[in-house]
């Protein structure tokens, strides 16, 4: 058997050094109507559900509810979680995990290794995202603090998985015979606990005690609230004005101006996924892969880089950025020649695929239609920005975009049904696995492109454990997407987050986590 410890000295990684005593503005507001100190956090957006297990996006909204399986620390290395010993079997089939003893729920009831089961079964059931915790073939309590997890064939990518709120364990006593009801008593065993949630306005937690906090102890906050305000303008201004204390996924246009306050503090992390144009392929217009190689030469990614980011990302021309096990620069190299911006070369492209007339708009014709899209993007004003820059970019080739203004949670909804044409949208995920959760079989909601020669290539890699046959694959597999281009990969953003006053709090390099023992109001 292969065992591995993860003791109390790698829980310590996560004590972080505070970040100073500085003097929070005279404006900051630290304590609510009811006396209460309130950390208020401004996200742009509002999850669509508190239940993980049933949606395709979690982030600090609403994964502090739930205690990880495994944590990351800030070099990348697996680190105790609920889990806090493991054992893997020689033919890397079975996982043997031992789980904390005193772990609670928000409830006060133990977990457990039943519960973790019943949990997890769950998930399996009904998360769209079922397929990170791999073939399951059988999930047993050896005992009261022990889960079993048998696999029909070894899966290398279980690990990145379970560090992910997805896999958080929760209380199923609190569903009913549905299995519904966690919407609106949301019981997990994580930092925070629910207390209330406004739809369209905020959700307030409050630090569970209980919780293994370490040497350092539970922040000194009697709340946490996570307001979603989508206006940059208003969030940087609530910001200034002390009535937000954490500033989440700062506006690029005032990166410079914050840097410049001597009261805030930013973290910034480059985020560990791609910004990409999709194209639905269930749609005709996309069949011929000639005219989704000339979209993608027909995109200056410079520009939308410097102009709706402020410079605050890196261009991706393939389907991993370094941040991802996986990437391979080669085929990133390979990706940003092929795929330079080239208007003729767009153009040329576009004739050959029988896109050769033009009408009196510049917009090129086949069989006297108009080449005209629909780009759906999110409400968020960078992603607009975004959108509009690549709307003139492809005017350039003769390809006419409709920006379509849409709901997260619609998009959310509407693209595993087809509904769109072009999506700008992003994913995040620390291993090369994210690629079988977007084009594996029965997977891809996005972009609908499943074919069976890709599909093989990633799930020979999920059943890899030796690392570099792994990471031959995964090469394989985006070169394969290169030459196919059923998306265009745009840039990996660079995440900034800005504080005031606020002592032990770091933005994880991986991890959604916001949340940190001892953190507290500076003097």
């Amino acid at each position: 058997m292969k065992k591995i410890l993860l003791g109390i000295a790698a829980i310590l990684v996560l004590v972080l050094v505070g970040c100073g005593n500085q003097e929070s503005g005279t404006n900051s507001k630290r304590t609510n109507q009811d006396g209460e100190k309130e950390l208020i956090i401004a996200s742009v957006r509002e999850p669509d559900t508190l239940d993980v297990q049933s949606t395709t996006w979690v982030d600090d909204t609403n994964g502090h509810l739930f205690d990880k399986l495994f944590n990351f620390d800030f070099e990348g290395n697996l680190i105790p979680g609920l889990v806090e010993e493991y054992e893997i079997s020689e033919d890397s089939k079975v996982g043997t995990f031992h789980l904390k003893e005193d772990a609670k729920f928000h409830s006060g009831e133990p977990v457990t290794a039943e519960a973790t089961i019943q949990s997890l079964e769950r998930f399996l059931e009904i998360s769209p995202v079922f397929d990170i915790l791999g073939p399951v073939e059988d999930m047993t309590a050896v005992d009261e603090h022990t889960v079993q997890i048998t696999w029909t064939e070894p899966y290398a990518p279980f690990f990145p998985g379970a560090t992910t709120a997805y896999m958080g364990v929760i209380d199923t006593s609190v569903l009913d015979d549905a299995g519904e009801g966690f919407e609106k008593n949301p019981v997990a065993s994580g930092p925070l606990k629910h207390v209330e949630t406004k739809r369209g306005e905020s959700i307030t937690y409050e630090p569970f005690e209980d919780y293994n906090w370490g040497a350092e102890g539970a922040p000194d906050f009697d709340k946490v609230t996570f307001r979603f305000i989508s206006d940059d303008d208003t969030r940087l201004l609530e910001f200034k004005n002390g009535t937000v204390h954490i500033l989440a996924n700062v506006p690029p246009q005032y990166l410079k101006e914050l840097e410049e306050d001597s009261e805030v503090t930013l973290e910034k992390v480059l985020e560990n996924g791609n910004t990409y144009l999709g194209f639905n392929m269930k749609r005709p217009i996309f069949e011929d892969k000639r005219v989704r190689q000339a979209i993608a030469k027909g995109i200056d990614r410079d520009p939308i880089i410097d102009h709706a980011l402020d410079g605050m990302a890196q261009p991706a021309y393939s389907a991993l950025p370094k941040t991802v096990f996986g990437y391979s620069q080669a085929v990133e190299d390979m990706a940003a020649e092929k795929y330079a911006r080239d208007v003729e070369g767009a153009k040329q492209l576009l004739a050959e695929a029988g896109w050769d007339e033009i009408n009196s708009d510049g917009i090129v014709m086949k069989d006297g239609q108009a080449f005209t899209i629909e780009l759906w993007m999110t409400d968020e004003p960078v992603m607009q920005r975004i959108g509009q820059i690549i709307q003139n970019q492809l005017k350039e080739i003769g390809i006419d975009i409709k920006l379509v203004v849409q709901e997260d949670a619609a998009i959310r909804a509407q693209t595993p049904e087809g509904a769109h044409e072009m999506i700008l949208w992003r994913y995040g995920w620390p291993d090369a696995d994210i690629l079988y959760s977007l084009f594996g079989e029965g997977m891809s909601t996005r972009m609908h492109y499943e074919p069976a020669e890709l599909n093989d290539l990633l799930l020979e890699a999920r059943a890899e454990v030796d690392i570099d046959k792994r990471l031959a694959l995964y090469e394989e597999a985006q070169g394969f997407l290169v030459e196919e281009s059923p998306w265009v990969p745009l840039f990996v953003r660079e995440s900034v987050t800005a504080s005031r006053g606020l002592e032990n709090f770091k933005k994880h390099p991986i991890q959604d986590t916001l949340i940190w023992p001892g953190m507290e109001f500076g003097n």
